[in-house]
């Protein structure tokens, strides 16, 4: 069972078995939604997941898209979209143990920040995955 939860500790979630897959993040949305220069993301089956404590809030950034939070403290929690089917991304940096945060690749590479510099030789699609 992996667990993870929000700043204030109200939002939790968890999920059994392995992450379909994890990545990097540089698309705007999601820089915006976070307010960083780039978000770590864990993809999971739905299948596999649930929320735990309170149910989070979210906000619909555009059509099929839910970007969960905790309507307490605000922190981001997830990304869910119509497009991925089955699945719920969630921010690594929520998991209670982020340190097993393992990233394979990264997306929207082209939005990049040019000011951020890091040293990987992850793969680096251009948009997304997909």
């Amino acid at each position: 069972m992996t667990k993870g939860h929000c700043l204030c500790g109200a939002v939790s979630w968890e999920y059994t078995g392995e992450p379909t897959w994890a990545c990097y993040c540089h698309c705007d949305s999601c820089k915006h939604n976070c307010a960083a220069p780039v978000t770590a993301f864990i993809g999971v089956e739905l299948s596999d997941f649930q929320w735990t404590g309170k149910t989070p809030k979210f906000f619909a950034s555009s059509t099929g898209v839910k970007r969960y939070f905790c309507g307490t403290c605000g922190s981001p929690m997830a990304f869910e979209a119509q497009h991925y089917v089955g699945e719920i991304h969630l921010y690594a940096a929520s998991l209670n143990d982020p340190t097993q945060f393992r990233p394979t690749f990264h997306v929207h590479h082209s939005e990049k920040l040019p000011w951020l510099h890091l040293n990987d030789d992850l793969p680096k699609y251009p948009h997304s995955f997909e």
